[in-house]
Formats: structure tokens, C-alpha cells, sequence
């Protein structure tokens, strides 16, 4: 009898893989979950993927755990590419820019987005909603997350950006998914084949539950939790954009081959100014403030993460090259002298303006720089990017730094991507806090403050017994205290399977209920990535936490 791996070769050009090495590898992303698959594939192409789903559909009946799930770099931190059945690898042959015109790029899901930046920033255009693992990452992943990062303040999230996708469907055909005006809408409706029912369907589920839909959206600048069936139909431009169901769904609707995204012009000059806030009481209305000044940026980080950055200063030495390193420890030297004198602030801002006109971005960070001042806040404009590199490089890598030197710990990315609107951040972020040092963690919070988004890094023993129990303790207190502010579990990472149990914090039954549907609507046989987004419980959570 035929193995599984031998079966799938037979019907794609692509390799596929079942050795113990491969099948370890593929187990893991950058969560707290683990999940061995069965097989590998390495796709050549969209022939390949269409082949694949096309044969999983055909012998679904036969084997009910087939199913299929879509990974490009793994960086992804809620369990979202992992499956216990087929793991399809987009990134191995699946990668390239297509074409960059004067607004627009198409490119292939594989791709890693530096390499697909360099292609862009050649014609003086970027795509501006970026991830902070725009290194490791590929765009494949960033569509599937609805990412987002320090540029998302100006710009918005990934799902603004996305103009045009290529989509394999449940049917293993492959289709093109772009925004539609109402009268294209009803000629796609009356095609009567796939493609025409699942228009048919998701226009009827928008339509009669438009007043349910519209209450649901979360109220926060960001948001990756649930299917955006809010965005799907604007009535004032009566235009229908599958897209955004698309983005964020994490291959839980179909498998895209390839990308047309819109780009901005990159601006040509950049400056910073870094608040450091003794107490937390005002960040509400300061963030406010600042935002009324329009800067491109707003990120931040807390006194642990600075702390952890001058414990292991060295580390953050090893990251670049020896003129670098000469500079970066002269420009340290503020943040050591803070440490000798006991002033860490309990919050750093790093505010970034961008233009093109230099003079311009000066006035606006040193009007800003009087307007805090006024209030007795320390202000420090930065010098250059040099200078600049250091702020970024805290903020980039305390996740780095937590994972080099856990003692024999581990950070645990589970809660880390929490969003409440920033008037809330005053109650919020203690309250967070006296969670986490209810169970004696080691952790930072680095985050964009400009939207309440926060990054939340426990260091945990995986090892110990208690461990998965405590994660999801830690979980569900977390995401009640998110609930209790109006806030999303997740502002740019998705749910996968860390999150996906606590959709009910954020959304009532009938809007869960609306999610099951576009599922089925989708992907009636449970093949596309399944146990992300729908269908996932606590219990199947904690049954693959990783314990080693």
C-alpha cells in the first residue's frame, strides 16, 4: 500500500518529505505550540497547490484528518502553520516580485519581505505596514496575519494594501480576488458554479446580519481576531472586496499564490524624539497629545525592557559591525547613567516624524519637545540615526534578549499581541502588569503606544508540570482584562490556535456563529487549515503546549 508521501508525489512536480529531521522541524513556529505533521510538501507552483487540495477534497471521505495548511517562514506567533496532517512549504519555490509599477507590486506568497523591499525601495515606493520581523519574514505571512508595525499609525494595517490576490479555493481551482463594484457582484453571483456560491453566500450572510456585523467590529486601531466581515461590503461605495476576508484568515479560506499590493512613496527624511515618563497616570491623554503632532511612529517600551537591555548590553554589541559598536556605546551612555542613578522611566516613547522637507520635520519635533516640556516631561531630541539605532535596537530586540538569557526559561508568546484604545492605558497597563507578577514573571512589554498595541514577553519553565495550566490561566485573565477595556486578544498576529479559544472574550455566539459560516462557506469539508480562526478549544490548546 502507498504512503501518504507517495501518493501526494504522485500528483505535484514538488518534493515531498515525511523523514523524522523534516517532520520535527515543520512541528513548531514561534509559539508556545507544538504539532507534528505527517508530510512536507514543497510546491513548485499554484499547479502543484490546486493538484493538492484538488486530491485532499477527492479523498477527504476516505481519510477525514486530511487537511492542509499553508507555511512560508514560520515566524508566526499563535500556532497558525502547524497541522497534524499535510504542511504545504510555500517558501521554498514560491518566492519572487513579479513586477513593481509606479503604485503597485505583485509578488509571489514565498517571498521574504526584505528581499521583496529592496525591489520596491529601487523605485522609491515601500510597503508600509510592516512587520518588526520584516527580516525573517515573508509576505506570504504578513497578508495571512493582517500585520502590522511601527508604520501602521500613519499608514493602517496590511488588509488597505492589498489591491488584488490569487486564491486556490476549496474546489482546488484557482481564482482572482479583488474588489468589486455591485452590479460585478451580481454578475459573479449569477455564474452559479464555486466561485459564483460562495459570492452568493457571503453576500447574503453581510446582508442579513448587516446590524449584528457592524456592532461587532472591534473598536481599536488594529485588529487580526476573527474573519473582517465588517469590511467586506461598504455601502457608500457599494463596493464587495473578498480580499478582506482573505486577509488575516490565515489559510483558513484558501491558499494565495500570489500578491498585488499598493505601495507608498518613501519619505525622505526622518527625526526622533524620546519621551521618558517617570509614571504612567497621564498616557492617555499624552498619547492623545501626541498624535495630534502626526508623527509617523509612536512605539515604546517599559523600565524592564530597559533594564534587560543594560544587563546584556553585550548582546546587543554582537549584532553589528565595529564602527557600530563604538557608536552605540557612546550613545548608551544616557541609559547607563540612569541606571547608576535609579531613573529608569516607567515608560519610553520613541516618536518618529518623517518628510521631505527636513526644516519642516525639526519644527514639529521641537514644537512637540515645548508642548511636553510645558508639562514637565523629559524630552531628548535625537541626534541622527545613529543615534536613533540605539532607541530602535531596545525596542526591536528585547524578544532576542529575553530568549538568549532565560536561565534555562523560555519566552512564551502567547499573549503577546494585546490592543485597547490608548485612553484606557493608564488602568490597562498595571493591571496587566500585577497579572504578570502575580505568577513572579520575568517579561517586557515593548509595543506601539500610538494604538495601545502592546508586545507581552513572559519568560516561562516549560518544563515545569504547572506550565501549560499557568499559560492558560494567564490567558484568560489577560483577555478578560483586554475585554474589560474595549480592547482585541490580537492587534497584528492573528489567533491560530493560542487564540482562537478566547474569540468569545470579544465576540458574542451569534458573531462566532457568523464565523462558522463563512468556514462553511469557504470550505465545507474542513480541508483548509482547520483549528484556526473556528473550531478550536482549550482543551486541544493545552494538548499541544510545548513541554521541552
Amino acid at each position: 500500500m502507498s504512503t501518504l508521501r507517495e501518493k501526494l508525489q504522485s500528483v505535484i512536480k514538488g518534493e515531498v518529505k515525511d523523514d523524522k529531521a523534516t517532520l520535527v522541524q515543520y512541528s513548531r513556529d514561534a509559539s508556545v505550540v507544538e504539532i507534528v505533521p505527517k508530510v512536507v510538501v514543497y510546491p513548485k507552483d499554484s499547479a502543484d497547490i490546486q493538484a493538492l487540495v484538488k486530491w485532499v477534497a477527492a479523498n477527504k471521505a476516505e481519510d477525514t484528518e486530511l487537511s492542509l495548511t499553508p507555511r512560508s517562514a514560520g515566524t508566526d506567533m499563535s500556532g497558525g502553520p502547524l497541522n497534524e496532517s499535510i504542511i504545504i512549504d510555500i517558501n521554498k519555490y514560491m518566492q519572487g516580485t513579479l513586477e513593481v509599477g509606479e503604485s503597485q507590486a505583485t509578488v509571489l506568497p514565498g517571498t521574504f519581505y526584505r528581499d521583496f523591499e529592496k525591489e520596491t525601495m529601487a523605485k522609491g515606493l515601500f510597503f508600509p505596514s510592516y512587520p518588526a520581523s520584516k527580516n525573517i519574514c515573508t509576505v506570504g505571512g504578513i497578508v495571512a496575519n493582517n500585520s502590522a508595525g511601527e508604520k501602521t499609525l500613519t499608514y493602517g494595517q496590511t488588509k488597505q494594501y492589498v489591491r488584488k490576490l490569487k486564491v486556490v479555493f476549496a474546489d482546488g481551482n484557482e481564482y482572482t480576488v479583488q474588489p468589486l463594484s455591485y452590479d460585478e457582484l451580481v454578475l459573479k453571483i449569477a455564474q452559479h458554479d464555486f466561485e459564483g456560491s460562495i459570492y452568493a453566500k457571503v453576500w447574503k450572510l453581510i446582508s442579513d446580519n448587516a446590524a449584528e456585523i457592524t456592532a461587532a467590529k472591534p473598536k481599536t486601531a488594529k485588529n487580526s481576531a476573527g474573519y473582517f466581515l465588517w469590511d467586506v461590503w461598504n455601502p457608500e461605495t457599494k463596493i464587495f472586496d473578498l480580499t478582506k476576508l482573505i486577509v488575516g484568515s490565515q489559510g483558513t479560506l484558501g491558499i494565495v499564490t500570489e500578491i498585488t499590493f499598493d505601495l507608498v512613496p518613501v519619505q525622505k527624511y526622518s527625526k526622533m524624539l524620546t519621551v521618558f515618563l517617570p509614571t504612567l497616570d497621564h498616557i492617555g491623554p499624552l498619547v492623545n497629545e501626541i498624535l495630534s503632532y502626526k508623527p509617523a511612529s509612536l512605539e515604546s517600551y517599559d523600565e524592564d525592557t530597559i533594564r534587560l537591555a543594560i544587563k546584556y548590553f553585550p548582546d546587543l554589541l554582537h549584532r553589528g559591525h565595529l564602527k557600530d559598536l563604538i557608536q552605540l556605546c557612546w550613545n548608551f551612555i544616557p541609559e547607563f547613567w540612569m541606571g547608576l542613578t535609579g531613573g529608569f522611566p516607567k515608560l519610553m516613547l520613541l516618536i518618529q516624524f518623517d518628510g521631505n522637507d527636513q526644516e519642516e520635520l525639526l519644527a514639529k519635533v521641537r514644537n512637540l519637545q515645548k508642548h511636553l516640556q510645558l508639562q514637565h516631561i523629559r524630552t531628548r531630541v535625537v541626534g541622527g540615526e545613529s543615534e536613533s539605532k540605539k532607541y530602535w535596537t531596545i525596542r526591536r530586540e528585547s524578544y532576542n534578549l529575553l530568549r538568549a538569557h532565560g536561565a534555562g526559561k523560555k519566552v512564551a508568546t502567547f499573549i503577546e499581541d494585546v490592543i485597547v484604545p490608548p485612553e484606557h492605558l493608564p488602568e490597562f497597563l498595571p493591571k496587566l502588569r500585577e497579572i504578570l507578577r502575580s505568577y513572579n514573571l520575568t517579561y517586557s512589554i515593548a509595543g506601539h503606544a500610538g494604538n495601545g498595541n502592546f508586545h507581552i514577553f513572559p519568560l516561562m519553565d516549560f518544563k515545569d508540570p504547572e506550565h501549560a495550566s499557568r499559560v492558560l490561566e494567564i490567558s484568560q485573565k489577560v483577555y478578560n482584562l483586554v475585554a474589560e477595556f474595549h480592547g482585541s486578544i490580537t492587534a497584528e498576529h492573528s489567533d491560530g490556535i493560542v487564540r482562537t479559544p478566547y474569540l468569545a472574550t470579544m465576540y458574542n455566539e451569534k458573531v462566532l456563529q457568523l464565523f462558522a459560516d463563512v468556514k462553511r462557506i469557504f470550505d465545507e469539508k474542513t480541508i483548509l487549515n482547520p483549528n484556526k480562526k473556528v473550531g478550536t478549544t482549550v482543551d486541544y490548546f493545552k494538548k499541544h503546549i510545548i513541554t521541552s
